[in-house]
């Protein structure tokens, strides 16, 4: 798109990937404060998009909470002002496991640990002070997949059983619409000055209907599923129409089937 992109990640082969791309890359740890003097405040977008460090409660903490709490910081003491903030949240934050539809006005109550401190980060990215970012955007994403990432695509072709219920809804997202759905928000006209989005490809299916699919899809036997999930897992329906109506954003994968289809093709 002929943008100048400054990254910074933790990961050092992430870095090298980056550079080679001609990306303005620092290699770091969000939550300090030693990468504020190596990114040039004058920038038009700010999009914090950070996976845990570790699964743990603390990693959660450091990666998303703390983090941005120092972009925050940083946004202060530099004096940045941007057009528009945007952080990558999940549709972890609903807990509800009755099966029904969930838009972003559903409630939170009885939300995990992890999940509340996603919410905690939501909350400091749409505060903002807004005489410093314009516009503020949280998108809850489904489960992403796509290259390098389809775990129960490996299930089937390595014969494994599959742990847990095959009943559970599964709500996803290929990889391709997460970024165009953040680009659509970057680049959108007048909208409410802090929004939150579901983005997923607003097609539910149980992780038994996918595996069903990807096995005849391969030739494979099904590998089952274990049939207990623990006490408390999410089971829900994502509405993401918010995104499509107000937006205009479209996912290029609407199905999980056109997603895998996609992905079996290239690999």
């Amino acid at each position: 798109m002929g943008w100048d992109v400054t990254a910074l990640t933790r990961n050092a082969g992430t870095s090298k990937i980056l550079e080679s791309k001609g990306v303005e890359t620092i290699t770091g740890h969000l939550q300090k404060q030693d990468w504020y003097t190596q990114i040039n405040p004058e920038q038009d977008y700010i999009v914090d998009c950070v996976g845990a460090a570790e699964p743990s409660i603390e990693g959660y903490e450091h990666s998303y909470l703390l983090g941005m709490q120092s972009i925050i910081e940083w946004i202060e003491k530099y004096q940045v002002h941007c057009k528009s903030m945007l952080f990558t949240s999940s549709t972890s934050v609903y807990p509800q496991a009755d099966g029904a539809l969930i838009d972003e006005n559903a409630d939170h109550y009885g939300v995990s640990e992890r999940g509340q401190i996603l919410l905690n980060s939501e909350k400091l990215c749409l505060d903002v002070d807004s005489s410093r970012v314009e516009k503020s955007f949280v998108l809850r994403f489904a489960g992403l997949y796509g290259p390098e990432r389809h775990l129960l695509l490996n299930h089937v072709e390595e014969g494994k059983i599959i742990k847990g219920s095959g009943h559970r809804i599964l709500n996803l997202l290929h990889q391709t619409d997460a970024v165009s759905s953040i680009l659509t928000c970057l680049q959108s006209s007048p909208v409410p000055s802090s929004s939150i989005f579901n983005v997923s490809d607003n097609k539910c299916a149980s992780r038994m209907e996918i595996v069903e699919w990807m096995s005849n899809r391969l030739g494979l036997k099904n590998p089952g599923f274990e049939g207990k999930d623990r006490p408390g897992l999410p089971n829900r329906m994502i509405d993401s129409r918010k995104i499509q109506n107000e937006l205009n954003w479209k996912p290029k994968y609407a199905s999980f089937e056109q997603g895998y289809e996609d992905l079996l093709a290239t690999r």
